[in-house]
């Protein structure tokens, strides 16, 4: 029996010795979504310098510097700035003041300065210079002392 079984295998074997292996073939797919976004890294913050009228305080001033910020995205979002809602101003400073941030970009996309929400359409990293502006009317001026203003930059 054994032998018989031992006979048939090796008649198979030559039997399919000469014919041609099947082959199959899958196609695998692999899919994505890559959702609009954007990251902001603060580089630094802004410096302002008063003018020599005493009613502008501005990072546009002699001696001002804007802050900077990087942007990374996707393309697709809107970069803005806040209203400014959160100031220290000297207790002697009892006058309004009128405060205008701005933003400017280079790098993916180029953005002339604006205080406007701006559609960034084009994906990868740019550098906002953000720049703030503190005015007084009539005959109001800045008095002397540490002022400071937050001015959020908003991305989505």
């Amino acid at each position: 029996m054994n032998f018989f079984r031992a006979a048939m295998a090796a008649a198979l074997v030559v039997a399919c010795a000469g014919q041609p292996a099947s082959a199959t073939t899958g196609n695998v797919i692999f899919n994505g979504t890559v959702t609009a976004t954007c990251t902001l890294t603060v580089n630094s913050n802004g410096t302002m310098t008063v003018s020599s009228n005493l009613q502008s305080l501005s990072s546009h001033n002699s001696g001002g510097s804007a802050g900077s910020v990087q942007v990374d995205t996707t393309g697709g979002v809107t970069l803005s700035v806040d209203p400014v809602t959160s100031t220290t101003v000297p207790s002697s400073d009892t006058t309004s003041t009128t405060w205008t941030p701005t933003f400017a970009t280079t790098g993916a996309q180029t953005i002339a300065e604006t205080g406007t929400a701006t559609a960034l359409t084009v994906p990868g990293t740019s550098t906002a210079a953000v720049n703030l502006a503190g005015t007084k009317s009539g005959t109001n001026r800045f008095s002397a002392g540490n002022y400071q203003a937050t001015v959020t930059v908003r991305c989505e």
